[in-house]
């Protein structure tokens, strides 16, 4: 059971000097892509939404330069301007992207100032390089490249500490060993029926690395099972799809669902800082209330982990 009365609801970003909420509230659908969720979200929506969010519990919120093109950032920086600031201890994170195929030092440097003009944010306290996973790491990595100049930026001062997050464990794990990042975000890749970033993990926790874990739903499958067929944006196997059924049988059985299991069990997890939900209705929030609330056993979350699909179906090991 977590509320926000609980001491552990705020908690450390590991060394980073960054507090953040146990649910972090993920603005990639603030911006619309309905291509991805299934539906738009209108601008006065998504500002009132994150009105919301800002006189709620949920003290966090992650963003990125590049999701709808800046609207999320926009319509995050609109409620921030319209509460009259984002108000003490609570933060926004965001990310930096490419654009138009650059993604070099001085794309980075735009991104940056892109970011804190939409927000209207003068401290970026913690951002992160974005899927770098489809670009030429030996540029990416280059003197004044992408990475070079977000360590510079800290350094100097115009950014606070610099995180990691992507997808294909694969090409993040070339990147963690760089050991310049002070966080690491994962998505779709630390859930119950995926654990492709197992070893990125344990390498960020022998490192003090804080981890923040993205997308425990799998992209919708773990929390609307009933005729999903994909998981993580791709059609997911016959096992896994067998085992979100056998997944959600159990959860009834225990008075639960599995959205429910899913959520508590990135929150349970003593290797994850925060857990990044993606929001954009404010009565979602009293559900994300209610579900870290929900007062689950321990046994239900060891037949969970006995029906995890094995290895060879997780998101980047079935290739």
């Amino acid at each position: 059971m977590l509320t926000p009365d609980s001491p552990d609801w705020m908690r450390p970003l590991g060394a980073t000097g960054i507090d953040v909420c146990a649910i972090t509230i993920g603005g990639s659908p603030l911006g619309s892509m309905p291509h991805l969720y299934g539906s738009a979200v209108a601008a006065d929506a998504a500002v009132d939404f994150v009105q919301a969010v800002l006189e709620s519990p949920f003290r966090t919120i992650d963003t990125s330069n590049g999701y709808s093109d800046g609207e999320s950032e926009r319509r995050i920086g609109a409620a921030i301007a319209r509460a009259g600031g984002l108000g003490e201890g609570r933060a926004v994170i965001t990310k930096v992207d490419p654009r138009d195929g650059d993604y070099s030092g001085a794309r980075v440097r735009e991104s940056v100032r892109e970011s804190r003009e939409r927000l209207g944010l003068d401290e970026l306290p913690l951002v992160h390089l974005h899927d770098p996973e489809g670009w030429d790491f030996a540029a990416m990595t280059a003197p004044g490249g992408a990475v070079d100049t977000l360590v510079a930026m800290r350094e100097a001062g115009e950014i606070g500490r610099i995180g990691l997050a992507g997808g294909r464990v694969q090409e993040i794990e070339r990147y963690f060993a760089l050991d310049v990042f002070d966080a690491l975000l994962v998505h779709n890749r630390w859930t119950l029926v995926d654990r492709s970033a197992e070893a990125l993990v344990e390498r960020a926790v022998e490192r003090g690395v804080p981890v923040i874990n993205a997308a425990v739903y799998g992209g919708g499958i773990l929390a609307r099972p009933e005729g999903a067929t994909h998981y993580g944006y791709r059609p997911a196997s016959d096992a896994t799809l067998a085992a979100v059924r056998a997944m959600a049988e159990a959860c009834t059985r225990y008075g639960t669902d599995l959205a429910t299991a899913a959520l508590q069990a990135s929150l349970r997890d003593p290797v994850v800082a925060t857990t990044v939900v993606g929001a954009t209705k404010p009565e979602r929030l009293d559900g994300l209330l209610r579900a870290a609330a929900a007062d689950l056993p321990d046994a239900l979350f060891d037949e969970l982990d006995a029906l995890r699909p094995g290895r060879e179906h997780w998101l980047d090991f079935g290739d």
